[in-house]
């Protein structure tokens, strides 16, 4: 027995990279998979159905149940064929794995509108549009005596949390996938649905022309993709109960909990501040705040 035995899990952007490796890892632990890939190139260009088949039949060829689902998860209606796909070929959908995305790398003075349209419509909405079809499912679900035991992985990253010299389309998507996390993680607990979003790094076409990160000639490969999955597989089975909400970094050998945003130091007057007032306000609260963590690239 795995550990998400017979668990029905859909897997954005699982034709390549960490997706892959997610959708292998799930299919490993007895998981039935839905494999989504639009097939588009690292900058979201073209497409094809090809990356996705490829992996269901991967799965498939090792003994597992896995299907291909080509829609484009930041539209609409791809979003919602995603989640019929899951339940008109499994019966049900119990783990949602939000991870498609591309790049369109710029610095803030060069990057144009429709790079930062894209990339923000792939990463967010293609974050978004899923979840709000899986949570209605759920919903509905849940309303009918038939909890499912829901779980929903988000997939954010270091620039989420930090900043990336470069990146500040891509920064901005990853940051707001968090806020989505909290808030469907807050709404959807009522409906049995736990969210949790990780934070990786690994050697993917997203990450290779931007970090040394060529494999060992022996040795364990800290960057393979693979490294990432056990905590999403862990994340999307019935041991999880209890956790949600919360932020993963995980690399390697190492996973880390994110600590985000928090109420600071605080100084309450009790009336209105004038601004020639608040400089040493501000200073004072810089002081006992200590300093942020830098930006990757800074």
């Amino acid at each position: 027995m795995g550990l998400v035995d017979g668990r029905v899990v859909v897997v954005t952007g699982a034709g390549r990279g960490i997706g892959r490796a997610h959708a292998l890892a799930f299919a490993a632990e007895g998981a039935r998979v839905v494999v989504n890939d639009v097939g588009a190139a690292l900058d979201g260009s073209g497409g094809a159905a090809g990356p996705a088949s490829v992996v269901a039949g991967e799965i498939r060829a090792l003994g597992g149940e896995a299907v291909a689902d080509p829609s484009d998860v930041a539209s609409w209606t791809g979003a919602a064929s995603l989640v019929s796909t899951a339940v008109s070929a499994f019966g049900a959908l119990d783990v949602l794995v939000l991870n498609a995305g591309f790049l369109r790398d710029r610095m803030l003075v060069n990057l144009g509108e429709d790079e930062w349209d894209a990339v923000v419509r792939v990463h967010l909405k293609g974050h978004f549009a899923p979840l709000r079809h899986a949570a209605s499912y759920w919903r509905f679900e849940a309303k009918a005596g038939r909890a499912r035991e829901a779980r929903v992985v988000m997939t954010s990253s270091g620039a989420g949390l930090l900043g990336s010299v470069g990146q500040g389309n891509y920064s901005a998507a990853k940051a707001g996938i968090l806020g989505l996390a909290s808030v469907a993680a807050a709404e959807l607990g009522r409906y049995g649905v736990l969210v949790n979003a990780i934070a990786p790094a690994a050697r993917t076409r997203m990450t290779e022309g931007t970090f040394d990160m060529a494999a060992p000639a022996s040795g364990f490969d800290a960057m393979a993709p693979e490294n990432v999955s056990p905590l999403v597989v862990w994340l999307g089975s019935r041991e999880s109960a209890g956790v949600t909400g919360r932020v993963f970094e995980v690399d390697g050998g190492r996973v880390s909990v994110a600590d985000g945003w928090r109420h600071g130091p605080c100084r309450d007057k009790g009336s209105r501040w004038s601004p020639g007032e608040l400089g040493p306000v501000v200073f004072s609260l810089l002081a006992e705040a200590g300093s942020p963590e830098p930006v990757y690239g800074a």
